[in-house]
């Protein structure tokens, strides 16, 4: 039996003609070759498997938007889930969906909340509810000042990289713009934004019209048993308290195909990427990354997921399927293909309880013998481990964890086949240091939201953005602390408040540096804060 008479047999009824209209559509061109057979894969890919599937998979089901990484409610999210009002609706993984986090809202119960706790409760549900079913239309505008003593995105970059980040006192104005879409199982989303902050800030790459930028801007298709998507979304694979290991929202707008696959409780789940082209000897090096994981959630209290990520460069090279592959493991493909890749294997856990623990491990180059000069490479790993929860007979949230990345991780002895993407880390934005982060949350009054913090960084001189040492400078390579630690004692508190369509938020501390710049015995006070106000307005309604 051929394709085209199997696929109308496994789906039946309205089934049977779309996958009619996928066969001519795909066959027809692939047969003429050239562009409209890569064209003709991914049409295959992203249609014709799900079809085979079953109809129970394109059944009625209305898409949803992604809450973004940075949404002005994932702070207040974040805290309920951390006090157990809430049930995490995926835990090791984020953004979560508006329709998962809604549902979870509905079923929180609020009888012995406090008064502030049910009204910020009350705010999310009126936020994350639609107020109309698909097909539908969401419009949000936004506009702001703030002002700070950095530019950056997070105040833990103060004297850290290569260049260093140093602070800089400026004001500040952004304005933008989201629009959604909801078809029924498609879902589209666009955000521009124009941000002056970006202008000042070392790791925003655009040189042109450096102040804009797209925050979201994606299409997905979302089923019941898997999506495809397309498009810029931040995520972060791991615990939600800490920038994941290899994939998290540290880079902007970074373009990426994603797909995945499974029920509520067990998915497979893939990205790949194009990271930037860099020239080599005056040619151009294309350079790629993807990434597996298998997501599992049992019955219980557990989640767990094992993963791995893949980084090959060239000139050249393209997306090369051995590696996309995700049934696959890129490790075992590598020997297999005869090609070059970085490769790196990880995995995450979480067990929910009242205290709530996690851990995520990665693990980038490990040298077995010691036979030669090439087996004295330092170890490159990273690991993070932390537990979070609420204090007995009080609304009051805490979240403790501990994280360490290795001298060399995220480094490769070929230097373009890095996570990087325009010198952003794909997943942490720096190496050789550990950080241990004490973080409180409460609610004092509705919608007010206090964090009070407490760090230790230690921070050595690799870098990921650094050439990767040569063999005769193994010996003198530091597998933790390369050089004179610079260590950094920050005492902050953060805030946000919403009040109806306003949002004040800001955060204050201070650092006090030992070691300051790398320089033994040389101490620094540095006072770090911002402050910002927020206008949002936004209308619903059904599409004609």
């Amino acid at each position: 039996m051929t394709a085209l008479h199997l696929i109308p047999a496994l789906t039946g009824g309205a089934m049977r003609r779309l996958a009619r209209s996928i066969v001519l559509f795909c066959v027809i061109p692939a047969l003429t070759g050239g562009p409209m057979r890569r064209l003709a894969r991914c049409i295959v890919l992203f249609c014709v498997i799900p079809a085979l599937t079953g109809g129970a998979m394109l059944a009625a089901q209305e898409a949803s938007p992604y809450v973004p990484l940075q949404h002005w409610a994932m702070p207040y999210v974040e805290h309920l889930i951390t006090t157990g009002v809430v049930a995490d609706p995926t835990p090791l993984t984020r953004p979560l969906k508006r329709s998962d986090l809604a549902r979870a809202l509905q079923a929180a119960d609020t009888t012995r909340l406090s008064r502030a706790a049910r009204a910020t409760v009350r705010r999310l549900l009126a936020e994350f509810t639609p107020r109309h079913p698909a097909p539908s239309y969401r419009i949000e505008g936004a506009t702001g000042a703030a002002a700070a003593t950095y530019a950056f995105r997070d105040p833990l970059e103060l004297e850290r990289g290569s260049p260093a980040r140093q602070d800089d006192n400026r004001a500040f104005a952004s304005a933008g713009l989201e629009f959604q879409l909801r078809f029924g199982s498609l879902v589209a989303v666009t955000h521009p934004t124009v941000d002056t902050r970006t202008q000042y800030d070392p790791d925003w790459y655009a040189s042109n019209d450096n102040a804009t930028r797209f925050e979201e801007a994606y299409l997905s298709a979302q089923w019941r048993s898997g999506e495809a998507f397309f498009g810029i979304l931040d995520r972060n694979w791991g615990p939600s308290s800490v920038q994941g290991l290899l994939l998290s929202g540290n880079p902007y707008s970074m373009d990426h195909l994603a797909l995945s696959v499974g029920t509520p409780r067990v998915q497979i789940q893939a990205m790949v990427t194009q990271l930037d082209t860099r020239d080599s000897a005056g040619a151009a090096v294309n350079r790629y990354m993807n990434q597996h994981r298998l997501w599992i959630r049992p019955q219980g209290r557990w989640t767990l997921a094992v993963w791995e990520g893949s980084v090959w460069s060239g000139v050249g090279r393209q997306i090369e399927t051995w590696y996309v592959n995700v049934a696959t493991v890129g490790f075992f493909r590598q020997s297999s293909s005869g090609v070059n890749v970085n490769n790196f294997l990880g995995f995450d856990a979480e067990r929910r309880a009242n205290t709530t623990v996690f851990a995520q491990f990665m693990l980038d180059d490990i040298q077995v013998s010691r036979k030669t000069p090439e087996d004295l490479k330092p170890t490159s790993y990273a690991f993070t481990v932390g537990a979070k929860g609420r204090v007995p007979r009080a609304s009051l949230g805490w979240q403790l964890f501990y994280t360490q990345v290795a001298n060399l991780t995220y480094r490769n002895e070929n230097n373009l086949q890095v996570p990087l993407y325009h010198l952003l880390g794909t997943g942490r934005n720096f190496a050789d240091y550990d950080q241990a982060t004490l973080k409180l949350s409460v609610l004092p009054h509705p919608s007010l939201l206090l964090e009070p913090e407490l760090t230790l960084l230690r921070q050595g001189e690799g870098d990921p953005r650094l050439l990767h040492p040569l063999v005769p400078d193994y010996p003198s390579t530091a597998t933790l602390f390369q050089g004179v630690v610079e260590r950094t004692l920050r005492v902050a508190l953060g805030g946000s408040w919403q009040l109806g369509g306003f949002q004040l938020s800001g955060n204050g501390g201070v650092h006090l540096i030992h070691n300051a710049g790398h320089l033994s015995g040389t101490s620094d006070t540095r006072w770090v804060g911002s402050l910002g106000v927020t206008y949002r307005i936004s209308y619903e309604n059904v599409l004609p």
